[in-house]
């Protein structure tokens, strides 16, 4: 049983990590103004735009003079969930 809940942590923590560097491309392409047409822009629009618009509503004040803070609040929150993870199987209580 504790293999298995260890395989399962393991891999949430694979998808945390992959939403993160998914997370970090579309902030980068976002600064080259791509075509919007395009399946791999719309595909990682799809994927971050429901987090970056959650974020913008419940914390506006991540958009500082038009610059927009949210794919940074969500890396810190995904690391936080996946430490928080880690260490919850490693020491159970």
């Amino acid at each position: 049983m504790n293999a298995l809940i260890f395989a399962i942590a393991q891999l949430i923590h694979s998808v945390i990590n992959l939403y993160i560097w998914v997370v970090i491309i579309a902030s980068v392409i976002s600064f080259v103004n791509p075509d919007p047409r395009n399946p791999i822009v719309d595909l990682l629009n799809r994927l971050t735009q429901p987090a970056f618009i959650f974020v913008r509503r419940k914390m506006p004040f991540v958009v500082i003079s038009g610059i927009d803070l949210s794919p940074i609040v969500i890396i810190f929150g995904l690391q936080f969930i996946d430490t928080l993870l880690k260490y919850s199987i490693i020491t159970p209580i």
